[in-house]
């Protein structure tokens, strides 16, 4: 899989040159917590978070100089994003894998990469994107079936044992993911299936001696 196939590519972008209160407008209105900023050529320039645009906070009323105020107000609407924006993008390919893409992110600690092809934005791929349609599909949630759980289960022959008791017992696997258990020496599998009536391969896996548990899910 890759970044293309996760990111969402109906990014809003906002103009270097366009006024702060501009851009807050924009992303209050889209619901959105970042903005990449773009030049008049489109070209990526920075980004600018709500965290930014939080910092700048409005001049406490003074009555005895109501123009002084007012003047502030003025200023304060007046500042360009350019001002205020991050210029180090963290920015990534479209053709980058989604494992390079995620370890790019966590290295750089951030909540989102902007992707671009020759200086412009083609999409954008924050937190959830990796959740919902990477993390979502590996584990299968909101899919039906059962989970069942191997211990120890994830190591080279005794994996090979247990695809074969599913084939045996005709059982369909939707999705399979191994994870070595904090402290423990050796890896568990979970298999979903994609039915709830378990009872044939969960005897089965039982009568070889493997310890199997019913992961709970919900739908």
């Amino acid at each position: 899989m890759y970044l293309r196939d996760v990111m969402t590519t109906d990014v809003i972008t906002v103009k270097s040159n366009s006024h702060i209160m501009d851009a807050r407008r924009l992303m209050e209105e889209n619901k959105l917590v970042r903005l990449p900023v773009v030049d008049k050529n489109d070209n990526l320039v920075g980004i600018l978070t709500k965290k930014d645009m939080d910092k700048l906070t409005l001049p406490e009323p003074n009555p005895r100089d109501i123009l002084e105020f007012s003047y502030s107000i003025a200023a304060l609407y007046r500042i360009p994003v350019s001002q205020v924006m991050h210029r180090d993008v963290v920015t990534a390919s479209p053709d980058m894998t989604v494992e390079e893409a995620v370890a790019l992110a966590q290295k750089k600690k951030v909540g989102a990469l902007v992707v671009t092809e020759d200086h412009h934005v083609v999409g954008i791929a924050t937190t959830n994107d990796f959740f919902y349609k990477i993390l979502n599909k590996v584990l299968g949630i909101g899919e039906k079936g059962a989970r069942i759980e191997v211990i120890g289960g994830g190591e080279g022959p005794v994996l090979e044992e247990i695809l074969s008791c599913m084939n045996k017992s005709e059982q369909k696997i939707t999705t399979l993911h191994i994870y070595k258990p904090a402290g423990k020496a050796k890896k568990n599998v979970i298999l979903h299936l994609d039915t709830d009536d378990v009872g044939s391969c969960f005897d089965m896996l039982k009568g070889k001696g493997y310890k199997v548990n019913i992961r709970k899910h919900t739908v």
